[in-house]
């Protein structure tokens, strides 16, 4: 006899993460709804994460893990989308961890409004030190039920604007529906914004939730703020991409509410682009240094941007200057000062970075 398929299969990559894992999974197994399947992945752990997920899905048997070979959170997913049964799916990551009346108000949300995706509001919690000491920053939007299409487009930048279409964690998806686009994550570094803008770009039935239920969680150690990534500026830019031809798909490109979102998120990140070029780790000398932050923002993109942006804050707005006025010398300065904050006083950076 085939068991009965769950209402919500949640989706869990877990790579390394054996101080976290447990949190996690039992911020899931204590939701007030219980019926759900969750599927951990198991990716080629070398510490306990295995050993943890195998001793909590022997005792309970709404988890079921997996082991694999290490092949990186997409592949993770995937597996783990080819093998779901509910009527909705979940994303979950293994260091992160949920409110416990989650899992109910959104799924009663979802079936209240027969929606194809429903997005509440989350925190992110930045950690520092070794105290437990963090800052948190909520991120949601006001209840609403787009009653068409394309009113959930033409509103779509405010929930850009709130970063609450970028991650698929703070979401279920209508499982019918990813299998009808034939929906999988891409193999690439930040894999989950395309896969939630693949899902968005036709949807039609979309309700948000101000409630904020999902925590995600930023640890700050030494190591990841240290860190330099040598692709991070081609990443944003072919971003900056798929946001273009999204709105031009939905026949919005010339809203102007629309691009001004889309146009401020690119220039935003290109402040972190500098940044990232202006970390100690960059293999860069300072003369590559300083013709990669000429190449960025005297681009037609960067001064399209910067001069459609209106940044909401005079601290935004002040380091834009550079970019508007093509000053490299002057944004390699505000990179390395940028870096060297992040390096050294995450709280500060954290609470900047929410207030830009």
């Amino acid at each position: 006899m085939t068991p009965k398929a769950p209402k919500i299969s949640i989706i869990m990559p877990a790579y390394n993460v054996d101080r976290y894992v447990r949190r996690a999974v039992e911020s899931i197994q204590h939701q007030t709804f219980a019926d759900f399947e969750l599927l951990v992945v198991d990716d080629g752990s070398t510490d306990r994460t295995g050993q943890i997920l195998d001793s909590i899905a022997d005792r309970d048997i709404r988890v079921t893990a997996f082991h694999q070979e290490n092949g990186g959170a997409p592949a993770a997913r995937n597996f783990a989308l080819d093998r779901a049964r509910g009527k909705y799916v979940m994303f979950f990551d293994a260091d992160d961890w949920a409110e416990p009346r989650m899992l109910e108000e959104m799924y009663e949300f979802a079936e209240a409004g027969q929606l194809e995706l429903a997005v509440a509001g989350f925190y992110i919690d930045t950690y520092y030190g070794d105290d437990g000491q963090h800052t948190t920053e909520l991120k949601s939007c006001p209840t609403r039920v787009y009653d068409t299409q394309r009113e959930f487009r033409t509103s779509a930048w405010e929930l850009f604007d709130a970063n609450q279409l970028y991650a698929p964690w703070n979401k279920i998806f209508l499982r019918s529906r990813i299998e009808e686009l034939g929906l999988r994550f891409r193999p690439t570094f930040w894999d989950d914004f395309p896969y939630v803008l693949d899902f968005v770009r036709d949807v039609e039935r979309v309700g948000v939730m101000e409630t904020p239920y999902y925590h995600f969680i930023r640890q700050r150690s030494e190591s990841e703020t240290a860190r330099w990534r040598p692709d991070m500026y081609d990443k944003r830019e072919e971003e900056h991409g798929w946001m273009l031809e999204l709105y031009r798909h939905w026949g919005l490109e010339g809203d102007a509410a629309s691009m001004e979102v889309v146009q401020r998120r690119y220039i935003e990140r290109l402040v972190g682009c500098i940044e990232n070029v202006c970390n100690p780790q960059c293999s860069l000398d300072a003369k590559e240094k300083l013709a990669q932050i000429e190449r960025m923002i005297t681009s037609e993109r960067a001064q399209l941007a910067v001069a459609v942006a209106r940044p909401r804050t005079k601290m935004m707005a002040l380091m834009l200057l550079p970019i508007r006025e093509k000053n490299v010398a002057m944004a390699y300065r505000e990179g390395r000062f940028i870096s060297f904050v992040k390096r050294h006083n995450t709280r500060i950076f954290a609470t900047l970075k929410a207030n830009r």
